[in-house]
């Protein structure tokens, strides 16, 4: 029993000092990951008003063309977002019916 609490306490203390070896990686992903959240719900609730193109979701949420485009692609990849009629260049995208939007 005494070794098991050993071995879950070295485990811990080499976790921590894993994390502070890799601080200098881990915050920028860390950020990277939570600005990519923020793009994603914003294109989201967009798609909830209804259907748009990516240049109506990048005027409506502030958001690169490029950076819309490659989020909705990825939505799109991952079945939470389908593609509409095409509305002049543009192809319209909508939120799937079992798109998340949290």
């Amino acid at each position: 029993m005494e070794r098991e609490s050993n071995d879950k306490e070295n485990k811990k203390e080499a976790i921590k000092k894993l994390r502070e070896l890799r601080k200098e990686t881990i915050e920028p992903a860390t950020a990277r990951m939570k600005e990519q959240k923020k793009i994603t719900d914003s294109i989201k609730a967009e798609l909830l008003k209804g259907d748009k193109t990516v240049p109506e979701l990048s005027a409506a949420t502030g958001i690169a063309s490029a950076s819309v485009m490659w989020t909705v692609a990825t939505l799109k990849k991952y079945g939470q977002v389908t593609e509409g009629d095409a509305a002049g260049s543009y192809f319209q995208y909508r939120l799937a019916a079992g798109g998340k939007t949290d």
